[in-house]
């Protein structure tokens, strides 16, 4: 644009093409128009209130003085600057330096030498990252969108080690510390207090002649030799450690890890989530500005994969074709008549009834299985083959399985029928499997809480729960979330292996026939993996209490999946043709993974803070509720730190909290406001530069006519 300024004054001095003067012509642009006519409003507003406007300085001044004032606090590659630039500032900050005291000049070169140190152990770190050179060479060949499903896998894996190791610090190693005389601790075992025998019998059968398919059938069950293990709530039935100056609490150790790897997991992954959601916040453009955005930036310039390029082109045809047809069902909504509009609405109210059919039908399903599950589980094995004893054991992860596998199909098929734009019909059908998957977990741990909680006899009276049945419920619960992550393990490894490459074979050496040709290769579908890997992780959250190793079966588990998928994308799948974006996969997958969480959350909370505590086993026999031992430890404390900790807990103090929480909330959503309108006014800025852009070609155009007119 300046180079605009200068030809056109060049032209007005030397040419006297123009009657008017420059300023008078630069006043015509269209920006300065608009600036102006604001300028009126305001001055017009600010003289009727009394208040007069200062003259401003040009932008350029402005932004050089402020670079000027922050060069002692920001670094000069951050602003967006040519080397030219750059280095006359970096001259200014040397000079600057110079009449600084010693003390002052020492502070910044520590500063500098301290963010160069940083930087360095950034660089460093990254080159230590798991799978750093695998997810590079996706990411290459196959776009950002798959490569953002495995940078997930990752940060699922990440997740559960950390989570292990919070577990493996506060509860395994004190006990691992005392079991094996590696320091000079004793355990303590429980005191008995006034209870009926029949709560405390734990019967296990593990002693006799033991069949080899019992061993297998312990292994994929968790029961036998298994639940006799560290693997499970029943095997850390003690009270503490007692070392040499202090006694370890090991049921507020319990719960506290409990409490530690769940808010963890939380802010994790809200931290995650709100940078995605910043850079979908960014993406919320116009239409016409989205239609730009896919013509002029839409490329993926990390592919170097012909195929995957041609992918990609047809990926962006198919993202122009979906913008259009939304656009011609905004004008059809548009056009509705009141009939129409009726109907349609009907119909949907009709389609969703079915949803809910098909959703109710699958909880009643796993219901059932649930309960025919547990009622013949206690039978003698014995008495039962080896096939019999796998179904009745996996028969509710068969079917949560079958359901999660045909719910997708039907919701498939309705959403057709919704007359839904394409876009939106792509998030309804994601949150429906995404209620349907997460949910079955929560109705099988909610019907087992009911079978925990009912029984025929006296026993609830005595114990609290169902004794007969489950003795150590906890326990139980622990080998149900273990059969449901070793049958989705199974599942994975079972599609890859002999459905997945099988498929791959025929369509490679079978090409002749049609009816192959129908089926095709299998698609790597982004957002279906994406799902199974967050149902394994809320088994995981929900089983970790119940089964403390369960974390680190889970990132055995992850690790394993990795690799597979990674082997099933290069060899066996071919990438989906309706591909994702890496900003909107991100943040779509933290959103699922954190619908997971908070459905984890509750059967968790319902456990620990309303059903009894098993008297059998475990380290919270002696509490009513595993909760107990929170106000039991704050019983131990002084006085004074118990009455603050009562008042920071009662009503006096959570009103007031909630009210300031309140108002931080509505300062961020003013702030929030302002900076929506803020980047308005950018846009319309941007929007005046390219119609300045026009108008000085325009007048330059003129301006070179008038100059060969004039010399012919």
């Amino acid at each position: 644009m300046m180079l605009f300024f200068s030809y056109l004054e060049n032209l007005s001095l030397d040419s006297n093409c123009f009657s008017s003067p420059p300023v008078n012509f630069l006043q015509e642009l269209p920006s300065y128009c608009s600036v102006a006519r604001r300028r009126t409003n305001i001055l017009s507003r600010d003289k009727q209130s009394g208040t007069l406007l200062k003259p401003t300085d040009s932008y350029s001044s402005q932004l050089e003085g402020g670079i000027t004032e922050n060069l002692n606090s920001q670094s000069i590659r951050k602003y967006a600057l040519n080397i030219s630039e750059k280095r006359r500032l970096r001259d200014i900050q040397e000079t600057q330096m110079k009449y600084l005291s010693e003390w002052d000049q020492w502070k910044r070169y520590s500063s500098k030498s301290w963010k160069r140190f940083l930087e360095k152990a950034r660089e460093m770190a990254t080159h230590l990252e798991l799978w750093r050179k695998d997810i590079r060479s996706i990411e290459g060949k196959f776009g950002t969108g798959i490569q953002s499903y495995f940078s997930f896998l990752r940060f699922l894996v990440l997740l559960n080690l950390v989570i292990f190791l919070i577990i493996f610090m506060l509860v395994l190693l004190p006990i691992l510390l005392t079991k094996y005389k590696i320091t000079n601790s004793t355990f303590v075992l429980i005191p008995l207090k006034d209870m009926d025998t029949q709560c405390t019998l734990y019967p296990i059968s593990s002693s006799g002649l033991i069949y080899f398919y019992s061993y297998v059938i312990d292994l994929l069950s968790g029961t036998g030799f298994l639940e006799e293990t560290s693997l499970f709530y029943g095997h850390y039935t003690i009270d503490g450690v007692k070392f040499k100056n202090f006694t370890y609490d090991l049921p507020l150790a319990y719960l506290v890890s409990t409490i530690a790897y769940l808010a963890l997991s939380l802010l994790w992954i809200v931290k995650r989530s709100v940078e995605g959601f910043k850079s979908n916040l960014i993406r919320s453009e116009e239409h016409f500005q989205s239609y730009c955005n896919k013509i002029f930036a839409g490329w993926d310039f990390c592919i170097t994969n012909r195929s995957v390029a041609e992918l990609k082109h047809s990926s962006l045809r198919y993202e122009l074709r979906a913008d259009l047809e939304e656009e011609r069902i905004r004008q059809k909504i548009a056009e509705r008549t009141p009939e129409e509009t009726i109907r349609i609405y009907s119909l949907r109210l009709l389609l969703n009834c079915v949803v809910l059919a098909v959703l109710a039908v699958c909880f009643y399903a796993i219901y059932l299985a649930t309960t025919f599950s547990q009622e013949h589980m206690k039978k003698e094995m014995d008495k039962m083959v080896f096939g019999e004893n796998l179904l009745i054991l996996y028969l509710p992860s068969i079917v949560i399985t079958l359901a999660n596998f045909i719910t997708p199909i039907i919701f498939a098929r309705i959403i057709h029928y919704e007359d839904y734009s394409p876009g939106f019909e792509i998030r309804l059908t994601i949150l429906r499997c995404v209620f349907m998957r997460l949910a079955t977990i929560c109705v099988l741990v909610f019907t087992l809480g009911s079978k925990i909680t009912s029984c025929d006899d006296n026993t609830c009276e005595l114990c609290g729960y169902n004794q007969k049945l489950y003795p150590c419920w906890e326990t139980q619960v622990g080998q149900e979330m273990y059969k449901l992550m070793i049958f989705d393990f199974i599942i994975i490894l079972a599609m890859t292996l002999f459905v997945d490459f099988p498929r791959k074979l025929l369509v490679t050496y079978c090409s002749s026939s049609k009816l192959i040709q129908c089926w095709g290769q299998q698609e790597f579908a982004i957002p279906d993996n994406v799902l199974g890997i967050v149902y394994g992780q809320t088994i995981c959250w929900i089983g970790a209490f119940f089964s403390p190793l369960l974390p680190a079966i889970a990132t055995l588990k992850f690790v394993v999946i990795f690799y597979v998928k990674e082997l099933s994308l290069l060899y066996t799948c071919r990438p989906s043709p309706r591909q994702f974006r890496a900003s909107n996969s991100n943040f779509f997958f933290l959103l699922v993974l954190l619908i997971g969480l908070c459905l984890a959350i509750i059967p968790l909370t319902i456990s620990m803070s309303h059903i009894p505590s098993s008297k059998a086993c475990g380290p919270f026999t002696n509490f009513n509720t595993t909760w107990e031992v929170i106000p039991q430890t704050v019983s131990t404390f002084p006085s004074s730190l118990q009455t603050l900790i009562h008042g920071m807990t009662s009503e006096a103090f959570a009103v007031p909290f909630f009210m300031i929480i309140c108002l931080v909330m509505f300062y961020f959503i003013a702030l929030a406001g302002a900076h929506k309108r803020v980047v308005v006014q950018l846009r319309e800025q941007l929007s005046l530069e390219s119609r300045d852009k026009r108008y000085l070609i325009q007048k330059l155009t003129e301006a070179q006519r008038d100059v060969q007119s004039q010399s012919d």
